[in-house]
């Protein structure tokens, strides 16, 4: 059974799904924008009951007490750091790394930062941010699934659009969620800062890109796309490949970009066998 944990890590303390038994390996999640850590709920238990120790936080922002005000705090480096405090307060050095959306982003940079941390790295949606900047330059594509960034970099705009009708525009992209994990998103994001802070995501990084760019990656890596994802267009997809000089596994699947909703099965069965594979008694 999964339970949530307050994490404290300096004056910042996060709300975390885990799971597992604690002496074994560990894996951390990351969820992306607009979901919360539930997003991660069944595969979680799952791979707790294969013998791991699951660990799933509200990201910076989505954690009621860990939602420091101003942009500059949801630069790529605090969140990555996030990450390895995370794995240090609960006694590892080495742990699995699965990420989707801002969870993948934040992932790629953590992975290329600390390849000597991270056993095996599992990304969703979200390719290499090299890969993703060379489509948006080159590719029409991308150029239109990525419009929506620029949006979003305009100060209380968003917030007020993003806000009526209680989320309306968010509850069209979570229509494959349940009924439980609908109201777990809304219950975070009706709080007054929730959604300023997971904006500045896209605020404290977007223009920092070039300035914290990552090169190739060690780490074995699984990547899972959908072909009819709404914000990763093919050119992206299929050029991550070109980041990778360790062992790299690319998994299409039919579906969009919400693929632990609506490809949990394939998914599941994918992130199993990669971790399996570079599973060790390191952490034990």
């Amino acid at each position: 059974m999964d339970k949530i944990q307050k994490v404290k890590i300096g004056n910042l303390e996060f709300d975390c799904r885990v799971a597992g038994k604690k002496e074994n390996e560990l894996i951390i999640f990351l969820h992306g924008f607009p979901e919360t850590s539930f997003m991660w709920l069944r595969l979680i238990k799952k791979m707790a009951s294969l013998g791991y120790f699951c660990v799933a936080p509200d990201m910076r922002g989505y954690s009621e007490n860990a939602s420091p005000r101003g942009k500059k705090n949801y630069n790529i480096k605090a969140l990555s750091e996030d990450v390895l405090n995370m794995a240090h307060a609960m006694g590892k050095q080495k742990f699995h790394l699965v990420g989707h959306d801002w969870g993948a982003v934040i992932g790629w940079y953590t992975v290329y930062k600390n390849p000597e941390s991270i056993m095996s790295w599992t990304a969703l949606s979200v390719p290499h941010t090299r890969a993703f900047g060379k489509a948006i330059k080159l590719n029409k594509e991308q150029q239109k699934k990525s419009r929506y960034i620029k949006w979003f970099l305009v100060p209380f705009w968003p917030e007020l659009i993003l806000r009526k009708n209680d989320f309306a525009k968010f509850r069209r992209l979570w229509k494959h969620s349940s009924a439980e994990e609908l109201d777990n998103y809304l219950s975070v994001f009706r709080r007054k800062n929730t959604l300023t802070a997971a904006l500045n995501y896209y605020r404290a990084n977007i223009s920092r890109i070039k300035s914290e760019r990552i090169g190739e990656i060690q780490t074995p890596t699984l990547f899972i796309w959908g072909e009819n994802d709404l914000a990763i267009g093919e050119f992206a997809a299929e050029g991550n490949h070109k980041y990778m000089k360790g062992d790299y596994t690319f998994m299409q699947v039919k579906g969009g970009h919400w693929l632990i909703q609506t490809n949990y099965d394939e998914v599941e069965k994918a992130v199993i066998h990669h971790i399996s594979k570079y599973h060790t008694d390191l952490n034990e």
